[in-house]
């Protein structure tokens, strides 16, 4: 019976299970290279690549380096947004203000002096 459905051409399960797994590995790829600071979260958010539209917001906060769980929901909170909402629907308001917030955010821990690290004065 199987061997039937697959002469009949692709069957529509096993399409979904490519493009699922497409935008899986296509999805590891963009959150890697936000890990390794190749491109930034806020630029992410301002482009909405295809990759995204479906993840959330929080899994891409969450990618990025010295970024966990706690960290994540305080910015989420701040910015009025749910752990859940997707990136590709975010509006355009929304989308500018998450990326000047993550744009501040990241200046700000630049600027911050290193823990244990006197400020120069």
């Amino acid at each position: 019976m199987i061997a039937s459905a697959t002469t009949a051409g692709d069957p529509q399960h096993l399409r979904a299970l490519q493009r699922a797994n497409e935008v899986r590995l296509a999805r590891a790829e963009l959150k890697r290279r936000v890990a390794e600071g190749e491109l930034t979260a806020a630029d992410v958010v301002l482009e909405s690549p295809w990759q995204a539209e479906s993840m959330t917001v929080a899994d891409l906060l969450i990618s990025q380096r010295r970024w966990g769980r706690t960290r994540c929901r305080r910015f989420l909170a701040h910015a009025t947004l749910t752990e859940t909402k997707t990136i590709g629907s975010l509006t355009d308001r929304q989308r500018r203000m998450v990326a000047e917030q993550l744009g501040a955010d990241h200046l700000a821990q630049q600027m911050a002096p290193t823990a244990g690290v006197p400020a120069m004065a």
